[in-house]
């Protein structure tokens, strides 16, 4: 998705924080990434919290070894050096083993998560069409395909690199503070405290403008990188113009608004950075200072120089490794910023999928009346109960007869605009009858095609659709990434529908792409290109018209599908969907498709509309 809007947007980036908002939407994360007790994530994360908990209990056993050596080494005990050397080697392969089991688990729920979030996306983005509305429509969010793409990737990631140490950090406080009480009294774990809840405090200050820093870069980053996609995807285009200095321009201009929001985040995260390496190192002082206590008061002099090197070692390990367990969490504001910027891209994406969905459902429900714009009738005005009766009797109608569909006082525009293209269309599309719709440029007819479809809704009227689906042929023939076959038979997929490759070939041929098979290998052969980059404009109308053939449907609706085609090729094209029984309701402007139609429908651009027949006899002569 472009950046259409963005400027509007940048200013609501303010409410991108570290907040309740930022909670409400991690936590909805957190039930698709945990949704059950005996889910995989779930049974993971009580293995890793195993994992790290039994980690704590090593780390603190080989933490205590120096004390132990200082003790043996005074006393100059062989034996004991002995035993404590292969002991310590034992531990510390042990916590080899330990830690690159806990990273191992972490990566693999870090897998797990991007899997569940990015198909939970998926089910929702792909939902009838809410990815068009997304895109084209409502346009609510900036970039949404990275969002998919990327920012899950490191919300999930960030998650991974978090979770052990926020899990075993009550535990392993709980058990350290115990120890730093037994060897320095309360003072030591009461400094400690005091030092963490006031970096904490300061580092909250200093997170939220980081959030919204982060939050406008992954915009930006979206931004730059769909410019050199759109260069990637029309480069042939921009090339007939000559035009690479003018999106040079362009793709720099993007890539200033990228770095300026980069500087600006840089700044931001230098005062974060200066407050978290601040509490590590003034961190480190606080266990001799709480130590100094003791041994200044005389607590210890009773102890030989050997045995109060041992307890100072000892000491100054567990107050050490309690501050560090406070100092782990501030250094995690870093990382939790960036994920608190994710999660708000990520979350947002889910409410507006959400939205976009229930709105779905009430716009675009089979047989559905469509709402009326606000803007042009109230709602109060509109008679619900009675549209629907209306709407129900007309499906029954419809379906009951040989006719897809039939419009009834339908006026329409483009969404959210004002603007009225046709006021008060009523006609039908029945078996047997072609209808080809004429008017200048502009005038509605594409959007005629839009509204039949249900991208968009009617301002007024009602479409009613019978039992017998109608095929649309857009003027950009979509094909997806897969092979030949894969592109005839789509929408469908290979698993779904019984196949014929007899037709396949038979239809290739008749549009004059049988040399595809021999240049690409073979129907099932896998391609590594673009087809839109393979194709010129006239080979993927044809193929376009092979999908049609193959799937052979009662009704079909073609918007210019021909433009790019010879008129011999036209001809043929148009008696073969007569052949096949396909009725046609064409958007063309040309003279030559007149003799394959009808009726004809013209709109004058003004709202206005006629409905006249074809005289094919005048055509002829």
């Amino acid at each position: 998705m472009s950046s259409d809007g963005g400027h509007a947007r940048l200013s609501s980036d303010s409410k991108y924080s570290f907040d309740i908002v930022f909670i409400k939407r991690f936590l909805r994360l957190f039930r698709l990434m945990f949704p059950r007790w005996l889910s995989v994530t779930s049974l993971l994360s009580f293995f890793l919290l195993l994992l790290s908990l039994l980690e704590q209990v090593i780390i603190f056993n080989i933490g205590v070894l120096p004390s132990k050596y200082y003790e043996i080494l005074g006393e100059k005990d062989v034996d004991r050096f002995r035993s404590n050397t292969i002991m310590a080697v034992l531990l510390i392969l042990v916590e080899a083993f330990m830690k690159s089991t806990i990273l191992y688990v972490s990566s693999v729920l870090y897998v797990t998560w991007r899997s569940t979030l990015t198909v939970a996306l998926h089910r929702r983005y792909f939902y009838d069409i809410i990815y068009y509305r997304l895109n084209v429509l409502d346009k609510a969010i900036d970039n949404p395909d990275q969002r998919i793409t990327q920012d899950v990737d490191k919300l999930c990631n960030s998650f991974s690199l978090i979770i052990a140490p926020l899990i075993i950090s009550p535990f392993t406080i709980g058990f350290y503070v115990n120890q730093a009480v037994k060897g320095t009294g309360y003072i030591g774990p009461v400094s400690v405290v005091v030092f963490f809840i006031l970096a904490t405090i300061i580092n909250k200050f200093l997170m939220s403008p980081v959030v919204r820093s982060v939050f406008q870069q992954k915009r930006r980053e979206g931004d730059f990188r769909f410019k050199h996609m759109q260069i990637r995807v029309n480069a042939e285009s921009a090339a007939f113009y000559r035009s690479g200095v003018t999106e040079e321009k362009k793709a720099n201009q993007k890539l200033h608004d990228l770095i300026k929001v980069q500087h600006k985040l840089i700044r931001r995260q230098y005062a974060l950075n200066f407050s978290i390496k601040a509490a590590d190192y003034l961190g480190s002082i606080l266990s001799y200072i709480a130590i100094a206590v003791p041994i200044f008061a005389g607590s210890y002099d009773s102890l030989s120089a050997a045995e109060l090197s041992a307890l100072i070692s000892k000491n100054a390990f567990v107050t050490i490794y309690l501050i560090s367990c406070f100092t782990k969490l501030i250094d995690l504001s870093a990382k939790v910023t960036d994920m608190a910027g994710n999660a708000h891209r990520v979350g947002e994406l889910f409410e507006v999928l959400g939205r976009l969905k229930d709105a779905q459902s009430e716009d675009y429900s089979f047989l559905e009346e469509t709402m009326p714009s606000s803007d042009l009738v109230p709602l109060s005005d509109v008679n619900l109960d009675t549209d629907r009766e209306f709407l129900e009797d007309a499906a029954d109608t419809v379906s009951q007869t040989n006719t897809a569909l039939r419009l009834q006082d339908v006026t329409y525009g483009p969404p959210k605009s004002s603007q009225i293209l046709c006021r008060n269309l009523n006609f039908q599309l029945e078996s047997g009858i072609n209808i080809l719709v004429t008017g200048d440029s502009g005038c509605g007819k594409s959007s005629l095609l839009r509204v039949i479809n249900g991208l968009w809704s009617s301002i007024t009227g009602h479409v009613a659709k019978g039992s017998k689906a109608v095929f649309y042929l857009p003027q950009r023939p979509y094909f997806t990434d897969g092979t030949l076959r894969e592109q005839i038979i789509y929408p469908l997929r290979s698993d779904e529908c019984v196949q014929y490759d007899d037709k396949m070939y038979q239809y290739l041929d008749l549009v004059g792409l049988k040399y595809l098979i021999d240049r690409i290998g073979g129907l099932d052969v896998a391609v590594d290109w673009n087809w839109y980059d393979e194709l010129s404009p006239g080979e993927m109308q044809r193929l376009a018209f092979v999908r049609l053939y193959y799937h052979q449907p009662p009704f079909a609706a073609l918007d210019e599908s021909t433009s790019q085609i010879g008129v011999n090729l036209e001809e043929h094209l148009y008696r073969q969907c007569a052949e096949l029984n396909i009725t046609v309701m064409s958007v063309g402007h040309r003279e030559s498709v007149r003799r394959f139609h009808d009726m004809e429908l013209h709109l004058d651009g003004q709202g206005g509309w006629t409905m006249t027949p074809i005289r094919q006899d005048v055509i002829n002569a």
